[in-house]
């Protein structure tokens, strides 16, 4: 399997899992974002792999980005879905099968109010570091 394609299964599964994230969005974590969506919900997008390796080592450093949207009147569900998905995925312990992850962490969140002014959007911003596994 592809590793951003095992690195956002896994994150999936994660997300889709956790029973607290789960109660804030009733365990809509998608991929693709149906026109019709009922809010609040995440989705997954935005993965850049970059290469890393070095000696006896065929490792990469993976972002991606989960994007939260809300149409609650303040940003406070937002923000609150935003931390929970922190939660789930900072150190988390995830299996990437063909890969040894070696660190998945947070590395920021921003907060942002589309331009329509009705929907609330947090965007977290995950970093892994994976190592290949040989036989």
């Amino acid at each position: 399997m592809e590793l951003t394609h095992a690195l956002q299964a896994a994150a999936v599964a994660a997300l889709k899992a956790d029973a607290a994230l789960a109660a804030l969005i009733a365990g809509r974590v998608f991929d693709r974002v149906e026109p019709n969506a009922v809010f609040p919900y995440v989705n997954l997008t935005g993965f850049q792999l970059v290469q890393d390796d070095a000696d006896c080592v065929d490792g990469a450093e993976v972002f991606f980005d989960v994007h939260v949207w809300s149409q609650a009147v303040a940003r406070t569900e937002a923000a609150e879905i935003a931390g929970a998905v922190r939660s789930v995925l900072h150190g988390a312990d995830l299996v990437l099968p063909g890969f040894d992850l070696l660190l998945i962490e947070h590395r920021d969140t921003r907060y942002l109010r589309d331009p329509d002014g009705v929907i609330n959007h947090a965007v977290v911003t995950v970093r892994a570091l994976v190592d290949a596994q040989y036989s």
